[in-house]
């Protein structure tokens, strides 16, 4: 799937594919997206691998940073299976 390059979800995704890992809060602010977790879910059902990671921040909240990465052999053999099973 290609995106427009004028789209909230392109500007996301080539921040991602730079390698800064944001968490929905910036995501919110810098992008103007409501729904970060439905953006980044977009994103996935696109193609690309979008990874959620949890941190604990200085304050002691966690919180959770998206970040652009490799599909694993795990990954894409799930994918394969499911393909398999007509999911």
């Amino acid at each position: 799937m290609k995106f427009s390059t004028e789209t909230k979800t392109f500007k996301l995704m080539t921040a991602l594919q730079a390698g800064e890992a944001l968490t929905p809060a910036q995501i919110k602010k810098r992008f103007s997206i409501g729904n970060p977790s439905a953006e980044v879910s977009r994103l996935r059902q696109a193609g690309f691998v979008v990874y959620a990671n949890q941190r604990t921040a200085k304050n002691g909240v966690k919180v959770t940073e998206y970040r652009h990465g490799k599909a694993s052999r795990a990954l894409i053999a799930a994918g394969y299976r499911a393909l398999a099973q007509g999911i």
